[in-house]
């Protein structure tokens, strides 16, 4: 029983032709998905620190020309994402998403607006209250 289990346990030679071909295969698989991105450009996300130039550098004192497209790219980074966005991206966008009113404000219309009326009871209430708060802060 034991000399078995020992013969099983042995390992098969390594087939150099096999890994080989598993090699190639994981290569070929990878290349077809790669894709070659040439077009670089600066991460709108990451916080710039700019460290000022000595002051008699002459490279550091000439003006170049702007880029507009990074221009466009940090201010778009900027933005408020209801500017920069359609629809919100994410679940807590949408609160507050869409602040316009989805009605005009038509301040006659009594069954939106809801004034405060004064009754004559009202108004002697009212007096009331002041009278008795204007006693209570004389004591």
């Amino acid at each position: 029983m034991v000399k078995a289990a020992a013969a099983t346990k042995e390992k098969d030679p390594v087939n150099f032709v096999h890994q080989n071909a598993i090699l190639c295969e994981t290569i070929t698989k990878e290349q077809r998905h790669q894709k070659l991105y040439t077009n670089y450009s600066v991460n709108p996300f990451k916080k710039i620190h700019v460290i000022t130039g000595k002051p008699n550098s002459r490279h550091d004192t000439e003006e170049g020309e702007e880029d507009v497209h990074f221009k466009n790219v940090i201010k778009r980074a900027n933005q408020e994402p209801v500017k920069k966005y359609v629809y919100p991206q994410t679940e807590a966008q949408e609160v507050g998403w869409i602040t316009k009113p989805l009605i005009d404000s038509d301040r006659s219309d009594r069954r939106l607006n809801f004034y405060r009326q004064n009754t004559p009871i009202t108004k002697y209430m009212d007096a009331a209250w002041r009278v008795k708060e204007q006693t209570e802060n004389m004591n």
